[in-house]
């Protein structure tokens, strides 16, 4: 995942206090931030564009993957002592909390349910967004919800080694539309069909990818840039079939181990092989 930053020096910081991720500063300029080795986030910096819009099609969040609930409960007890202002949601197949960084950039912090305990109904998965029990959360973290902000609350480590960016979710013009390019081209199957928003996945997870229409409904790709997303990457379990059947859309650049292409909201996207 790519963000352009409008102040690099600012976001690198938020997100290196948020995850306690580690920066890495590469040869042409960019960010990297990195957990344990391994990149979760690169920040470009792009201090001459505007903030996007809204209605622009583009990031709707990324979504980083904490293994276990108690990992999560660390966190939110983090999230608590930093100050900051988030929202939650149960989805059945998993507990998140929700953010934005200082651009307004979407974030999500979730730990998944054991896959067993997903429900499964004619190929897709239930789904739901209720509240999430945020002092279990804790608990399962050996955290009291009456001792958050007091000075007993454990010094946070950062996120543990196996922290991933698990899905992306995305704001495009048709949510229909978009689930027909993504599937077709990545042979991913639509698990959740909600109409104005679709979540896709392979293997039967329950969405590497979410695409919603929730603001941008109509949009068309942005003639002019902006900061926010830079790109997407993609990981694929069959490049090969991938490239073949990219060879029909216009624009696609194929430097052998990855390609490169656009949606047709302008999204840029990497697939690499799975």
């Amino acid at each position: 995942m790519t963000l352009l930053a409008r102040d690099l020096p600012r976001l690198s910081a938020f997100y290196v206090a948020l995850l306690g991720l580690t920066p890495v500063q590469e040869d042409h300029g960019d960010t990297v931030l990195e957990a344990h080795g391994t990149p979760l986030l690169r920040l470009r910096a792009a201090p001459g564009l505007p903030a996007p819009t809204v209605a622009r099609p583009g990031l709707y969040h990324t979504a980083f993957l904490l293994p276990t609930r108690a990992d999560l409960g660390r966190w939110l007890a983090h999230a608590a002592r930093l100050g900051l202002r988030i929202g939650s949601g149960d989805h059945l197949v998993s507990e998140a909390f929700y953010l934005s960084d200082p651009e307004g950039n979407g974030i999500e912090v979730y730990a998944d349910r054991p896959a067993q305990d997903w429900t499964w109904e004619g190929g897709q998965v239930r789904m739901d967004t209720v509240a999430v029990d945020a002092a279990a959360v804790l608990a399962e973290a050996g955290l009291d919800a009456a001792a958050l902000g007091g000075p007993d609350l454990p010094a946070y480590a950062g996120v543990p080694a196996g922290t991933r960016v698990g899905h992306v979710h995305l704001k495009v013009g048709s949510a229909a539309q978009a689930a027909r390019f993504y599937g077709d081209l990545l042979g991913l199957d639509i698990v959740a069909d909600l109409g104005s928003a679709a979540f896709l996945s392979w293997d039967r997870y329950h969405h590497h990818l979410g695409l919603n229409e929730w603001h941008t409904a109509g949009q068309a790709r942005p003639t002019a840039p902006a900061a926010g997303l830079g790109g997407v990457e993609l990981y694929a379990p069959d490049l090969a079939a991938v490239r073949e059947r990219a060879r029909t859309l216009p624009g696609v650049e194929d430097a052998g181990d990855h390609l490169r292409l656009r949606d047709p909201w302008g999204n840029a996207v990497t697939v690499y092989q799975g």
